[in-house]
């Protein structure tokens, strides 16, 4: 039986980084979706609010991601 090395704040980062991939991945097919069935005018729209959100969020996981390396480097 192995033990559970990982620190609380890893399983959150890799659970967050997993969720924002997911998240830009069906952006992406939403997207492409929207291109298909021609409602590009609506996507346009959105994309500039989605932008900043996925960049703000990139951002935090960003910072998280480099707490978590510097704490786990420590422990």
């Amino acid at each position: 039986m192995t033990t559970n090395q990982y620190s609380f704040l890893f399983k959150l980062t890799a659970k967050f980084l997993k969720y924002f991939l997911v998240a830009i991945f069906w952006f992406a097919i939403g997207y492409i979706l929207s291109m298909t069935f021609g409602a590009l005018n609506i996507v346009a729209v959105l994309l500039p609010f989605a932008g900043h959100l996925f960049c703000k969020l990139g951002i935090i996981l960003l910072c998280l991601m480099t707490i978590t390396i510097i704490l786990e480097s420590l422990r």
